[in-house]
């Protein structure tokens, strides 16, 4: 048995994380609004001791263009700190964690919501800070378009100190800075876990910087060992600049594995999902994450142009150029691959397979553990509950029963002071 074990986050998302995945014959495909679909995840990944359920938010629909059902498919779900409150009551252990942006709340409101939260469920809720980066979302809030990425994140630096200060018992003297002002603390104790847990996914430098100052837990996507490796010995190198040690923040990349008894039978599944991508979903899917409106306009067997600079996902465009340049991929090709997982990590086999792959690189330094995306719910969700996790705790790289009753107990995370 090895001391140190991963922590596993199950990421939900509707009918699933492939792009069609409500396609699939097994899918839920009203999984969105259906109170007693989340109910049976969330149970499925608290019987496997997971770390965490995480549901990501925004504040718009998916794509623009609304006429792509797999795109507005998924644009179909539940305020998220709702959903996570019925959750709550109806789970013991699980950690609770949403997506809120900065650029569309403000700090007194998400820091009473959450805290409420962290309440209901005993300790056990988690805020997955973004600054979002869709011109759809903006448009929802009176917004003149999409703010510059610096400034994007400056907000969110401040919002963080303000949101902290609240879950501390900081604001005594109040807050007064250039973006927020808060006068009162808030109207609830400290949270039983000290606060609610700190979550962040940006990768780009400056989002790496306020991970650093911040974050508890980092979500991230990296398709090779050196990407992950790269940037977990980055974001790990910048905590003592903020009086920080290393196990202060757990990493804990995206992964998108589909798994079953034998190789032959997971790879027929994988291929299965892929067969029901079309073309103009998957370039469409495509041009959102990279911010291009005219990617149809280049031969879709050619390769990808040169992008201009995004005031988006700086880092998946990235990471999704990088990927499309190492591996000479066209731009159906890319588009198919994207749409699997996101840009995220895929692994496709046995549990042992699967197992090996992730044992790698939690041994490998390039991470504390993984946000799992199944690709298709309940299906896969399930199977990798039942055919990994049991692979990982006979090698001893993850629990077999809780070791407390909050977030921070299940992570190993100390309360703030």
């Amino acid at each position: 048995m090895t001391a140190r074990q991963m922590k596993l986050g199950a990421f939900l998302w509707a009918t699933g994380h492939h792009i069609a995945a409500w396609r699939h014959p097994k899918a839920h495909v009203t999984a969105g609004i259906d109170i007693d679909h989340y109910i049976q995840l969330a149970l499925t990944a608290e019987a496997a001791k997971f770390d965490m359920i995480f549901c990501e938010d925004a504040a718009g629909l998916r794509e623009a263009n609304i006429g792509i059902a797999s795109q507005t498919s998924r644009s179909i779900g539940f305020e998220p700190i709702s959903l996570l409150s019925a959750l709550a009551v109806q789970t013991s252990r699980i950690g609770l964690v949403s997506t809120a942006s900065t650029s569309y709340n403000e700090p007194y409101g998400l820091a009473r919501t959450f805290l409420s939260l962290d309440h209901l469920s005993g300790g056990r809720a988690g805020w997955n800070l973004v600054t979002s980066a869709s011109p759809i979302e903006a448009a929802n809030f009176g917004s003149t378009g999409l703010k510059p990425h610096a400034d994007r994140y400056e907000r969110a630096r401040e919002f963080a100190e303000a949101v902290t200060g609240l879950w501390q018992d900081k604001q005594a003297s109040g807050h007064d800075g250039q973006s927020f002002s808060v006068r009162d603390p808030l109207d609830l104790p400290r949270s039983p876990q000290g606060a609610p847990v700190m979550v962040q996914a940006g990768a780009s430098d400056v989002g790496r910087d306020l991970a650093a100052r911040t974050a508890d837990v980092v979500f991230t996507a990296a398709q090779t060992f050196e990407e992950a490796k790269a940037f977990y010995d980055d974001l790990k190198g910048r905590l003592g600049a903020y009086g920080r040690e290393p196990d202060d923040i757990k990493i804990m990349p995206g992964v998108a594995p589909v798994v079953a008894e034998t190789e032959a039978e997971a790879r027929e599944k994988y291929e299965e999902l892929q067969e029901l991508i079309p073309d103009d979903v998957g370039v469409a899917l495509l041009s959102s994450y990279l911010s291009i409106s005219d990617l149809w306009r280049h031969p879709i067997d050619g390769p990808l142009p040169e992008l201009p600079e995004s005031e988006g996902m700086k880092s998946r465009q990235a990471l999704v150029v990088e990927q499309s340049r190492r591996d000479g991929l066209s731009i159906r090709q890319l588009a198919r691959h994207f749409a699997g997982a996101r840009g995220h990590w895929r692994i496709v086999g046995t549990a042992a397979q699967v197992a090996d792959e992730l044992q790698a690189r939690f041994e490998g330094g390039a991470a504390d553990g993984f946000n799992v995306m199944p690709s298709y719910f309940p299906g896969e969700l399930h199977a990798f509950a039942t055919l990994v996790v049991p692979e990982l705790q006979r090698r001893g790289l993850f629990r077999t029963e809780y070791e407390g009753r909050t977030l921070r107990d299940h992570l190993g995370l100390k309360q703030p002071v």
